[in-house]
């Protein structure tokens, strides 16, 4: 297995690769909407967070266990030092370090318990994970706030003995990984190994980006977890490649900042200093205008291309004067009741209200684009969860967008991780290795069934197949080899043979089809909820030398209308113009572009299972068309194909109910939980909300 190999991750249904190369990525789309007044979580934090203390700390945990509290000793003059090392990032990773432990200790007793009083004033409530349906909502978490009265604090000598039988391997596991995210935040990590979990074991399905992130919740909530990953690689969508010399994006290159769900596992995870924005330009449109074709930027003030403005110059370049003046009818049709009632599609809801025009010109590139399928398949409160009751609201779907995009957070609609988001699976892998997580790389499980005469599940693992050593690389930097050690040490290798795992906890993270081909082990009553597979996509990335493009003469990328004829890609994206760190990294004159191919028309849609070479010759000649320029073979410096078969599903009419049956039934069976994007929703945003809000509340 080369080093490479490592790197670059799978997640729900494991991608096809294809690759071509002549020396020598939720699916990546042009942000389609952009604002003003970027910030990231760590911008937002509290720079006035107070110094966090072993001492403090190490006696509110004894208290609570019924001990004295031990002396840690603490040299006065580090402590200056200390605090003048102490960032925006270290105290919001010390912040999260209170809300873990407060959490562990709220497993053992009843009453909430506060955080240490020298916190209370700094420390903010933490907010609740949600789900995308729940995201605008702006509730609050059910754990404690900091402000309240410690009932630790009250105990006496007698009744401690009493806290101390209350505590469980769970609960004090979870308060040992709460010390040790302590102690890293000031920079203070004990290089003494910790001691393994010990308490129920809990057994991953699947390593994408939802199985990593559900390994990590079990964790911190001291489970002894195992993850199992059917490929070679985790990560899933979320994947690497390098191209002429390039580490790249090679499946999802940014996520939605419509909530903070990304944000703060970015920040945990020590990553929040290294969240960007896009650069301006925005994102582009490719249309067919009767009979010619042509490319203008994307209107600014809409939401998946529902314009907020109808009447605004770019809406009328790109729907004619006939279709905004139809779409303007919006602001003046009245509204009924019937609207929120039923399901509706997302484009029978854009039809209805603002006309074909829009429909066809505007929304389906942005959704086709983003979600690989039709609007008029889409539900619309899958895919924009209070659009149908803002219309209600201010009478109007335009006023609704318009209102939404208001109420959204400041900054750009989507953003990034510099060096690119494959750094969230190095890191992720690195925190559950650290955590004593055991992770399994090219182990499929064959099947699952609940034990007989025991809680638990039975988990048959399929015979091991062995993987080649590691390849060394040259040239890189000491942050990336670490993370390529610690994917490197996650690639445990079982013994052939078959083998059984009993789990008191299962976590299916896999794709859809894939989980209910297992749960039909333990319940054939799931059978019925087998979801349709979702479109394939062939990715294409370019690495050329082309200075023409130095200018960023389209933006950021373009978004390709259903109706043109004249290019086969869906979407195409001027990486090198979009994220700053790729175009230094690239240097002057170098550009990468990636195409999307998985169009819905038939024709365009054969692309994708096309060959490498004709895939290579499409994406030139398609880059060609977009761009405005000539590109050639000469021009090209490297050349990669990635493909993913089905990964990519999306939520039809009606998803709601039917994810809400399957987890009723999920439910009727103790230790299962059921997370992925077939579930939560296409993007990383989506996934990672529902998978940590879906584990907070099971996995203690």
């Amino acid at each position: 297995m080369t080093r490479k190999e490592l790197m670059v991750p799978h997640v729900e249904e494991q991608p096809r690769r294809g690759r071509a190369r002549e020396t020598g990525e939720d699916r990546a789309v042009p942000d389609s909407q952009a604002a003003s007044d970027p910030r990231t979580g760590d911008e937002r934090a509290s720079s006035s967070a107070p110094e966090v203390t072993p001492a403090s700390v190490a006696e509110t945990l004894q208290a609570e266990a019924g001990d004295q509290p031990a002396e840690v000793p603490e040299p006065e003059q580090e402590k200056p030092a200390a605090k003048a090392r102490r960032s925006p990032v270290a105290s919001n990773a010390a912040a999260h370090a209170m809300r873990l432990l407060n959490r562990a200790r709220g497993t053992e007793a009843a009453a909430p318990v506060a955080a240490p009083e020298s916190l209370t004033d700094h420390v903010p409530a933490p907010e609740q994970e949600v789900a995308p349906e729940a995201a605008s909502a702006g509730t609050e978490s059910g754990q404690e706030q900091s402000g309240a009265a410690s009932p630790v604090a009250e105990k006496t000598e007698a009744e401690r003995p009493a806290a101390r039988t209350r505590r469980t391997p769970v609960a004090s596991n979870a308060a040992a990984h709460a010390m040790r995210l302590l102690n890293r935040a000031r920079g203070a990590e004990s290089a003494a190994p910790d001691k393994a979990p010990s308490g129920p074991l809990a057994v991953v399905i699947g390593g994408g980006i939802s199985g990593l992130v559900a390994a990590r919740e079990l964790a911190i909530s001291g489970h002894r977890v195992q993850l199992h990953e059917a490929s070679a690689s985790f990560g899933g969508c979320v994947q690497l490649h390098e191209v002429a010399g390039l580490r790249l994006d090679a499946g999802a290159e940014s996520f939605a900042t419509r909530s903070t769900a990304v944000a703060d596992l970015l920040g945990e995870l020590g990553l929040g200093q290294d969240i960007i924005t896009p650069q301006p330009g925005g994102a582009w449109l490719y249309l067919k205008r009767g009979t010619e074709h042509g490319a203008q930027p994307l209107p600014a003030t809409g939401i998946l291309g529902i314009p907020g403005d109808p009447w605004a110059e770019e809406v009328r370049s790109a729907v004619g004067r006939t279709g905004a003046l139809r779409a303007a009818a919006d602001l003046i049709t009245p509204v009924s009741k019937k609207l929120v009632e039923g399901q509706m599609s997302l484009g029978a809801l854009v039809r209805s209200r603002m006309g074909s025009a829009v429909l066809q010109n505007l929304v389906t590139p942005v959704v086709s684009g983003v979600h690989s399928a039709d609007p008029d398949t889409l539900d619309v409160d899958a895919i924009a969860p209070g659009l149908r009751a803002a219309v209600l609201k201010h009478g109007s779907l335009a006023r609704a967008v318009a209102s939404m995009r208001a109420a959204a957070p400041a900054g750009s609609a989507v953003a990034s991780v510099k060096g690119g988001m494959n750094k969230l699976v190095s890191a992720l892998v690195a925190d559950l290795l650290e955590a004593g997580v055991e992770l399994f790389a090219n182990s499929p499980v064959a099947g699952l069934e609940p034990q007989e005469e025991a809680t638990g599940f039975l988990v048959r693992l399929a015979p091991a197949e062995p993987t080649a050593e590691a390849e060394p690389e040259h040239g890189r930097n000491a942050k990336a080899d670490k993370a390529d050690k610690a994917a490197k040490a996650a690639k445990q290798q079982l013994a052939p043979g078959p083998r059984e795992v009993h789990a008191d906890r299962v976590v299916l993270a896999t794709g859809g089809g894939p989980a209910i081909d297992l749960l039909a082990g333990i319940d054939a009553a799931f059978e019925p909820h087998r979801p349709s597979s979702g479109a394939g996509i062939a990715l294409v990335t370019l690495v050329i030398d082309k200075p023409e493009l130095d200018d960023a003469p389209r933006g950021t990328g373009l978004l390709v209308a259903p109706s043109v004829e004249n290019v086969g890609a869906k979407a195409l994206t001027h990486a090198t113009a979009k994220w700053q760190w790729l175009g230094d990294a690239s240097g002057p004159g170098s550009h990468v572009l990636r195409l999307s191919y998985g169009r819905l028309n038939d024709v365009a849609s054969a692309l994708v299972n096309a060959d490498d070479n004709s895939l290579r010759s499409a994406a030139l000649k398609d880059a060609s068309v977009l761009l405005g320029l000539d590109i050639t073979s000469g021009d090209v410096l490297g050349f990669d194909v990635v493909r993913y078969s089905g990964a990519l599903p999306f939520a039809t009419t009606g998803h709601a109910k039917r994810v809400a049956e399957i987890r009723a039934l999920a439910d009727t069976h103790p230790g299962l939980d059921l997370v992925g994007a077939w579930l939560a929703g296409t993007g990383l945003a989506s996934v990672i909300a529902d998978t940590r809000k879906r584990l907070r509340i099971t996995a203690s």
